[in-house]
């Protein structure tokens, strides 16, 4: 099973997730199909579908974070490994020809926001950038075409 790279921030945010799914969600859908089951025939109830659905949807999304979180291994954001090299967990600022520089956090899958500056270690990008050292130039192989970014500056 492949490890999944985590933040401890990230683990804390999708143990939550579980607890509350576990928890609340699962009595909540219970609840919804228990009155659903009293309304009579459940060929044609709407409600009780519905809830089957979300039922199905809940208990594969608490069978995806089991795992997850089993196989995660949480990465210290503070304390790298390689000072100056690109890991899972370094922030990295980097800059393209003729672009601003932008910086990224590389995270596992689990937790990437590109938005958020959060890129994945497994994207064309993040893969990239990994155990390469300030001021290497990196070519990265993306879907839309092949780019070079230089790398300014890890922490």
């Amino acid at each position: 099973m492949p490890t999944s790279f985590l933040t401890r921030e990230g683990y804390r945010k999708l143990q939550e997730e579980l607890d509350f799914l576990r928890t609340y969600k699962r009595q909540e859908i219970a609840n919804r199909l228990h009155e659903a089951m009293e309304g009579g025939e459940l060929i044609e109830n709407a409600e009780y579908e519905a809830a089957k659905n979300e039922q199905a949807f809940v208990e594969g999304r608490i069978k995806e974070l089991e795992i997850l979180l089993a196989t995660a291994r949480v990465i210290d954001e503070n304390a790298p490994v390689m000072p100056e090299t690109v890991q899972v967990g370094s922030k990295v600022t980097i800059q393209e020809e003729g672009a601003p520089s932008e910086i990224y956090t590389i995270v596992g899958a689990a937790e990437a926001n590109p938005n958020a500056g959060r890129i994945s270690n497994e994207s064309p990008l993040g893969k990239a950038l990994l155990n390469h050292k300030v001021s290497d130039r990196v070519q990265v192989d993306a879907p839309a075409g092949t780019f070079t970014v230089q790398i300014l500056k890890v922490e």
